[in-house]
């Protein structure tokens, strides 16, 4: 099966060159999370079979092809329920809460920042719809890059049986999120598990060309949409967000942002990027960069980069609505350029990071921020960091935010 699918991804690859001329003159994708024209831009250098993006080409390919051989997940599989009784009810834990070993029933958890409890991974939603979007993404852009059908209708499939077959369809909430045994049966904390929604209705845009994605698809999961939009802005739970001040409220504001142009809301994605984003590196980037907000984590390198990519997502998705998050800095000069520079010499792995990590940090993660920020700026640093840890092989953010070697 994987010589296949390798020889399946090289015969697209040399087939490439067929796309030339509709990469030239489509229309750019209605996607938020890359800008359009990045899209439009990669699909132009495979068609050119550009050796820049040869590898990470074949890896998205690779991953499209085992996605099609993927059983599409619900909320329906987890063998856990949340307070409510219906398992149509996003339902998942806290990673970091653990059963209290003095107590017969471990009730009530207490808190160990940075160590996941393992069983908290288990029987509820949270890995499987991780899951799902990585494999709609993939197969979202396989079909855009190759035109295959097939790629298509896995992936209508994946969104039809999470979101909108009444039989296996979760609802449009997340009130169950981030539950803690003996203390709470929904916190706060649950809506970011629902950040990965973005890139559901960016690879849902992807298809929209396709046959397989029908109109009572369309009406059906813009209702979905518009339900969960509502939760998200007018409920207590991401309402409460706001109090937490850090990488939760920040993509919290990521849905808000995209979910509102998504659903033609565009003025009001403007006004809230421009009331949010100063508010937001106010509060967590300090003069010199750094994120105050997640050093105090006991993962504080991992969550400085978390919460760094939320905001540069919140730049561009300020291309859309109209605000140059990239000019914006905070009265004390905080600003996106500080926090990468912060965070960018950690790239290197062989450099010591100063504070707190109970877990190390996976460094090439902050590679895909330096590209974003190389494309606005061109600082040399970015490009040599970039030059130095990159190197040639897969990671298909590279598609999206190349630079030139």
């Amino acid at each position: 099966m994987k010589i296949r699918n390798v020889v399946l991804g090289l015969l697209l690859w040399l087939m490439g060159t067929l796309n030339v001329s509709a990469a030239d003159v489509a229309p750019l994708p209605q996607v938020y999370c890359f800008p359009a024209k990045n899209l439009v831009a990669a699909k132009q250098r495979i068609a050119r079979q550009d050796p820049s993006v040869k590898a990470p080409y074949m890896q998205l390919i690779g991953r499209a092809d085992a996605a099609l051989l993927s059983k599409p997940g619900s909320v329906m599989d987890k063998m856990l329920v949340a307070a409510s009784g219906n398992k149509h009810d996003f339902f998942s834990y806290g990673p970091y809460w653990w059963p209290d070993p003095n107590k017969p029933d471990g009730l009530p958890y207490f808190k160990r920042d940075g160590y996941i409890f393992p069983k908290s991974k288990f029987g509820t939603d949270s890995v499987a719809f991780v899951r799902m979007c990585n494999n709609e993404e993939v197969l979202a852009y396989a079909y855009y890059f190759t035109g295959r059908d097939a790629y298509a209708a896995k992936a209508a499939e994946l969104v039809r049986v999470w979101f909108l077959n009444p039989a296996t369809a979760m609802n449009p909430s997340v009130n169950y999120g981030q539950a803690v045994p003996g203390i709470i049966n929904g916190r706060g904390e649950g809506v970011i598990e629902m950040r990965n929604l973005t890139r559901i209705t960016d690879a849902i845009a992807l298809i929209e060309p396709s046959a397989a994605w029908t109109k009572s698809d369309r009406i059906a999961f813009r209702h979905w949409l518009e339900s969960y939009y509502d939760w998200l802005t007018q409920s207590k739970l991401p309402i409460d967000e706001t109090s937490t001040e850090n990488n939760h409220e920040s993509w919290r504001d990521v849905q808000i942002v995209q979910f509102s142009l998504v659903l033609g809301k565009a003025d009001y994605a403007h006004t809230l990027l421009q009331q949010e984003m100063p508010r937001l590196l106010e509060m967590q980037v300090k003069s010199k960069g750094e994120q105050q907000r997640e050093l105090v984590r006991t993962n504080s390198l991992g969550y400085s980069w978390f919460n760094l990519e939320a905001l540069f997502r919140l730049a561009t998705l300020g291309d859309y609505a109209g605000v140059d998050c990239w000019k914006i800095t905070a009265k004390n000069g905080g600003g996106l350029y500080a926090a990468l520079d912060y965070l960018a010499p950690y790239t290197d792995p062989g450099n010591p990071w100063p504070e707190t990590e109970v877990k190390p940090a996976d460094r090439k993660l902050l590679l895909p921020l330096l590209a974003q920020a190389y494309a606005q700026n061109k600082d040399a640093n970015y490009k040599s960091l970039l030059d130095k840890f990159c190197g040639d092989g897969p990671g298909y953010w590279r598609l999206f935010w190349p630079y030139d070697k």
